[in-house]
């Protein structure tokens, strides 16, 4: 499996980050009287399939902090992150992680997938700890996987409804009127996705002319899905799926093998170019995302933090997204950190402003809805924004 190329880049950012951050912490501490920081512990993946997503949110997430204790902190009170590494997200070192985080934080952050941070996520639930991800992006992180105890978990990522539900609107509005459907099995975003897709783009009066399915991470039926693919004629072949989860080239690589130059739309999971193979050079494909990493974002202040962070995804927003939204909660809980306390303010986020656009919350969905997204096409292996969109209607699943 291919592995991004500025991983060592990276590594360095977020030692340097967390030097700069400590000390930060260490003269807002001081400036505020020698209150105790708040404390969130961050499980992550620094070397598995989530280390491309996590990383750069974990590294912006750290210049956040830096910045808003130079502003005094939240509530009088700086905040700190203390780092745990679950090593590619097995599960009992996500567990012993969330075990010794729990040991210190206020506040516990996990991976960018629901699957693979329900360890971590059950242990801190279980202790009353708020429980937030930068980016999972299904309605799971909630009551709907983790029942009552769910009420504390939080994701700044968008909902899987709602970013599929985008990107049946940008296709229809590009003049796609025809579909096929490659799921990826391998994770629930990756195939609730696909299904919201599905049922916006029909609502739009589009049509379903071919569904396929494979597996990543070791799923050996990618190439059959390609030469099936291949053997129907769409407008835009439509999946989820990661680079980093190994079958993404081989799909797309397959299809430009075979002369195949059908536009490809692929969810936030598809961003990035550290995927990208040399030959055949990759044409034709859009993915939708939080943000541009690429340095042409519409917002000034994203490029800055991209720059600062060497960010390979666009992501990385959400980490620093996610401090926004625990920091704003902080505040108006009156400087609480209980989890169910914090938990019930963040049910009643309203467009919240973040640096990654405005976030919402309600009772039951516990991931962001409404959001803008980045559209970027890879062409000639070149990535470029292309346009934004914004679901208007969200497709129940």
């Amino acid at each position: 499996m291919k592995r991004p190329s500025n991983r060592s880049a990276l590594a360095a950012v977020l030692v340097g980050v967390t030097v700069l951050a400590a000390a930060a912490v260490g003269r807002t501490d001081a400036a505020a009287g020698g209150k105790q920081p708040i404390v969130i512990g961050w499980a992550f993946d620094s070397k598995g399939a989530m280390a491309p997503f996590d990383g750069p949110a974990l590294a912006a997430a750290q210049l956040r902090v830096k910045q808003l204790n130079a502003r005094g902190g939240v509530s009088g009170r700086p905040l700190s992150i203390v780092t745990c590494d679950t090593q590619g997200n097995k599960p009992a070192i996500a567990k012993s992680c969330a075990a010794r985080l729990l040991g210190r934080a206020n506040i516990i952050f996990t991976t960018c997938d629901v699957d693979f941070a329900a360890p971590v996520v059950q242990e801190s639930i279980n202790r009353g700890v708020l429980t937030v991800a930068p980016c999972i992006g299904t309605d799971q992180m909630g009551p709907k996987r983790f029942g009552p105890k769910g009420k504390l978990a939080f994701s700044f990522g968008n909902a899987a409804q709602d970013e599929g539900s985008a990107m049946a609107e940008y296709a229809y509005r590009r003049g796609w009127r025809t579909a096929s459907l490659a799921t990826d099995t391998v994770i629930v975003y990756f195939k609730n996705v696909v299904q919201a897709f599905e049922v916006r783009f029909k609502q739009l009066g589009g049509k379903v002319v071919a569904k396929e399915s494979y597996q990543s991470l070791g799923g050996t039926n990618v190439q059959n899905a390609v030469s099936r693919l291949n053997g129907v004629k769409a407008d835009v072949i439509v999946t989820s799926t990661a680079g980093a989860f190994g079958a993404l080239s081989t799909l797309v690589s397959g299809l430009r093998s075979l002369g195949n130059n059908t536009a490809i739309l692929n969810s936030w999971a598809g961003d990035g170019t550290y995927w990208v193979p040399k030959n055949p050079k990759v044409t034709n494909y859009y993915f939708v995302t939080y943000a541009s990493a690429f340095g042409d974002d519409p917002s000034k202040a994203v490029n800055t933090l991209a720059r600062q962070v060497k960010a390979g995804t666009g992501g990385f927003i959400t980490g620093p997204a996610a401090i926004d939204g625990v920091a704003a909660a902080i505040r108006q809980a009156r400087g609480s950190t209980n989890g169910a306390v914090l938990a019930a303010r963040m049910e009643r986020f309203k467009g919240l402003p973040t640096i990654s656009g405005r976030v919402s919350f309600s009772s039951s969905l516990h991931s962001v809805f409404g959001r803008q997204y980045r559209v970027i096409r890879i062409h000639d292996n070149k990535a470029k924004v292309v346009g934004s969109v914004t679901a208007k209607v969200v497709a129940k699943i």
